[in-house]
């Protein structure tokens, strides 16, 4: 492909007030173009980005570092062009609906980049966004790939083992680099001529603190996610369930973790609606680490995963809107929704999806979490996803990322 076959169409002035239309400019670079843009579009992805930003700036702390992310990457030291964690959402349905708030920020980004080009990109999960970006950079000759200066790498890449493989040969095609945190994504790539490095997970890193700790006294958790929508359809089932619990067991008490003000505001709205709860449900911000707790009800996210290897008994449950749910059902094919679970290749944590979580079920999923067999499964477990998370040498995401020969940031 010549470069003009990649330079976009134009667009009017018109057109372009029009497609940025309710999204601020970006603000400019500190001093100058960043070495390092990070793009993390979910909670997530900023804490996992968050500590390669602190690892790389203790390497140089000259480094400049610019993100389109949260919280998190800005205190490591990222100077943060845009909070894309206060707008993440999930389901095709969801997304349909904000099309054209996300088209707006994407060009607000394509355009920042192009005006104040890094050294190199890491784009971080968020694929629907992320990859559509890597793609339009080829387009406008700016990647390396296109014969353009920034490098572009991709750190937990998309989860091409659940759905959309095919996007394996279109990463080939754009991307320089992709580290992956589960050790079966090395062979996914296998047919391409990508660089593909299983660089380990970032909750077994030397240095990460669990966010919890089991502790059979401790009260229950409860986990309904970081993104506002499925916060509102899962939290509800999960008080429903803790609810029940309570008939059997009216000593119960229940944590609830937030990623944000955000999200703290939805949840205590929510649990409005349960007057005879107010008095057992507190909530705890995702800050603290090494919580207890002796059972859990959650959602299937990241923090499923900082569960499993905490050793803390409970289950699963989820619910999308049901356009959502049908179009997942046909389009992903894996036997597990939970991580933990496709990475044992077994229910460590029993799934309830969409109206199998019901009240009864969840209730007696806490109840049996209290068992010591509940308990002894849940430690096996928690061993089994630490070595295999491990990397065999002492590699990090960090080494992989920098230094490297070919390039200094």
């Amino acid at each position: 492909m010549n470069s003009e076959d990649r330079r976009p169409k134009k667009d009017s002035a018109s057109d372009v007030v029009g497609l940025t239309s309710g999204v601020p400019a970006l603000p400019e670079p500190v001093d100058r173009p960043p070495d390092l843009l990070i793009v993390a579009g979910e909670h997530s992805g900023d804490e996992h980005a968050a500590h390669l930003v602190a690892e790389l700036k203790a390497k140089d702390p000259e480094l400049k570092i610019a993100c389109l992310g949260g919280e998190k990457l800005q205190a490591a030291g990222a100077q943060l062009l845009y909070d894309l964690t206060a707008v993440s959402i999930v389901g095709f349905v969801e997304v349909l609906k904000h099309y054209n708030f996300f088209k707006a920020l994407f060009h607000r980004t394509l355009d920042w980049i192009e005006q104040h080009p890094p050294k190199q990109i890491c784009f971080v999960d968020y694929p629907g966004f992320n990859l559509r970006l890597a793609d339009q950079l080829f387009q406008r000759g700016l990647s390396r790939k296109a014969g353009g200066k920034i490098e572009l790498s991709y750190y937990i890449g998309p989860q091409i083992w659940a759905w959309k493989a095919k996007r394996r040969f279109k990463m080939a095609k754009l991307l320089d680099r992709v580290g992956v945190i589960f050790p079966f994504e090395v062979d996914c790539y296998k047919d391409t001529d990508l660089p593909v490095e299983f660089v380990g997970h970032p909750f077994v890193q030397p240095g990460y603190e669990m966010p919890f700790v089991y502790d059979a006294e401790a009260p229950i958790l409860l986990l309904p996610g970081s993104r506002s929508t499925p916060v509102s359809r899962i939290f509800p089932v999960l008080l429903d369930g803790f609810a029940k619990a309570l008939d059997a067991k009216p000593d119960l008490l229940a944590r609830v973790i937030y990623p944000s003000r955000q999200i703290l505001d939805q949840l205590k709205e929510i649990l409005t609606a349960y007057p005879k709860l107010q008095d057992k449900v507190s909530f705890h911000s995702n800050e603290k680490k090494q919580m207890p707790a002796s059972a859990v009800l959650m959602s299937s996210g990241t923090m499923s995963l900082s569960v499993a290897l905490s050793g803390i008994p409970g289950a699963i449950a989820y619910r999308l809107h049901p356009i959502s749910y049908w179009m997942g059902r046909y389009l992903v094919k894996v036997p597990y929704i939970g991580i933990a679970n496709l990475l044992l290749d077994r229910p460590l944590h029993k799934e309830y999806i969409q109206g199998v979580a019901t009240p009864s079920r969840l209730a007696d999923e806490i109840l049996e979490a209290s068992s010591a067999e509940a308990a002894e499964e849940a430690s096996r477990g928690a061993a089994e996803l630490m070595q295999l998370l491990s990397p065999d040498d002492s590699s990090s995401a960090v080494d992989w990322l920098w230094p490297r020969s070919d390039t200094k940031l």
